[in-house]
């Protein structure tokens, strides 16, 4: 795979998916939560927001679209919200900060039988796709997004005796998804994998061991469940994997690089490429890059979306030279390390600060591979 200039994805400059949502569109979810905002008026100030925000990534000189998943709440709550069988209780991990802080959040849970009762992501494409000029791309959250939050009691047990047999149901789930994507004209997915992420982590590991599992059977479960939901995909169609330490308000779930997964993740994995950060000491260095097949390329996330200091381009550049130590340059691209707002709330940015990051990576992305 190498980024290219105009055609598949991904591009030179990417990003991964989320925006900040504007005030009237927070105000509107909560009016709408709150039953003073019926759905026809919800969805068309949805539908102005989107249309601001296309507009926004394509002034920035960006090819590649999202919606900024201005129609969820968080990253997974829709497709949790729209899948049968799942609920949200609060998850075993906390989010941290620099300074040792903690906020506790929720996740997943398997009440019943998982099934796919309606298309979940369709709607953000087809509305996006008519209004874009470049690619749309669509996230969903990885299948391990329903297991290792609440890994010790992520489901029913009456219902899903192992986790084998609850991922079968899952993917099945993405399967179909997948399928109406496709026939709808998408040729670009993205999963968001924070778990695989997280057990780069010495610290969840040893959580998870303590807990009586073993981080390395989950490592092989994870990428299992990534193959199991891209099962039968159209060749044209490009997978992306978004490795994810974690976003919320600017704190993060985990640290360490990605040494301890990268073996069985990159040669593993059925898709065309991934999405890495590298915008902190606490995400490692290059290094397990040289693990990457030559089939695959890698997104370098090195723009940092969590604080409103702008990168310099000779760093960035400096960056790119060190990664290339270890993969072709032809397989390089670079966008910000994650999402601006994984959840309804947004990251500690204004919108100032990320068209300046969005930009920053379309410029780099010029200066570094012309």
């Amino acid at each position: 795979m190498s980024p290219q200039p105009n055609g598949r994805p991904p591009f030179r400059a990417d990003h991964i998916g989320s925006l900040l949502r504007p005030q009237k569109l927070r105000q509107a979810f909560r009016r709408h939560t709150e039953g003073g905002l019926d759905d026809a008026a919800f969805r068309a100030t949805q539908d102005a927001a989107i249309r601001d925000v296309v507009r926004l990534q394509e002034d920035c000189g960006l090819q590649v679209a999202t919606d900024g998943e201005f129609r969820r709440i968080s990253y997974w709550e829709k497709f949790v919200r729209l899948t049968e069988g799942l609920v949200v209780k609060e998850a075993v991990f906390k989010f941290h900060d620099e300074h040792g802080h903690e906020s506790d959040f929720t996740a997943p849970y398997a009440q019943g039988r998982v099934g796919r009762g309606q298309p979940i992501t369709l709607d953000e494409f087809e509305f996006t796709q008519r209004i874009a000029r470049g690619t749309v791309k669509i996230t969903m959250p990885a299948p391990s997004t329903m297991h290792l939050y609440r890994f010790t009691d992520y489901a029913d047990r009456r219902i899903y005796r192992d986790p084998v047999e609850f991922f079968a149901d899952l993917g099945k789930v993405y399967q179909a998804e997948i399928a109406d994507l496709a026939r709808a004209g998408c040729r670009y997915v993205q999963l968001d994998e924070v778990a695989l992420a997280m057990l780069c982590d010495p610290a969840a590991r040893d959580k998870v061991k303590a807990h009586g599992e073993d981080p390395e059977k989950l490592v092989d479960l994870y990428v299992d469940a990534i193959n199991e939901a891209v099962e039968g995909k159209p060749a044209e169609m490009v997978i992306g994997i978004h490795m994810c330490r974690g976003n919320y308000k600017g704190m993060y779930l985990s640290q360490g690089g990605y040494d301890s997964v990268a073996e069985k993740l990159f040669g593993r994995a059925r898709v065309n490429h991934f999405l890495l950060e590298f915008d902190s000491p606490r995400a490692g260095d290059f290094a397990p890059l040289r693990l990457l097949p030559e089939s695959k390329g890698v997104v370098l996330g090195m723009v940092s979306s969590k604080t409103p200091q702008l990168e310099s381009l000779e760093l960035l550049r400096r960056r790119a030279d060190e990664a290339a130590k270890f993969v072709d340059p032809a397989r390089l691209a670079i966008s910000p390390q994650c999402g601006f707002a994984s959840t309804l709330g947004g990251n500690p940015v204004s919108e100032a600060d990320e068209r300046a990051k969005l930009g920053l990576c379309v410029d780099a992305a010029r200066a570094i591979w012309g």
